[in-house]
């Protein structure tokens, strides 16, 4: 099982480069310097919790986002499926509905 910090760091990561963010913007984002968010990526650095709410807000995403196991039913996200959640969080449930009714049919579930 992946370490906690490991997890966390990959997840930061990954929203890092959704938002086509650098360590460097994020840093500045979060007032830090970049080889401290290169540390908190690679699970190298015990990161405080305030230090990752700064993080949650700089890539507009909760906190818990953050810090859940990543897992679905026992499903890992995967960048495709992350980058999709992504983008339908700021949509309508109607919408969101729509999309998860368009993929039944284009998989036939």
């Amino acid at each position: 099982m992946e370490q906690t910090l490991t997890r966390i760091g990959r997840k930061i990561r990954q929203y890092r480069k959704l938002k086509g963010l650098t360590q460097e913007q994020l840093a500045e984002l979060v007032g830090t310097n970049f080889s401290y968010i290169g540390k908190i990526e690679r699970g190298e650095y015990n990161v405080k919790i305030h230090t990752l709410e700064k993080i949650a807000n700089a890539l507009e995403v909760s906190l818990s986002a953050l810090l859940s196991d990543g897992d679905h039913k026992g499903i890992e996200m995967s960048g495709a499926v992350l980058e999709a959640a992504v983008l339908l969080q700021n949509q309508s449930e109607a919408d969101q509905q729509k999309v998860v009714e368009i993929l039944k049919i284009m998989f036939r579930t």
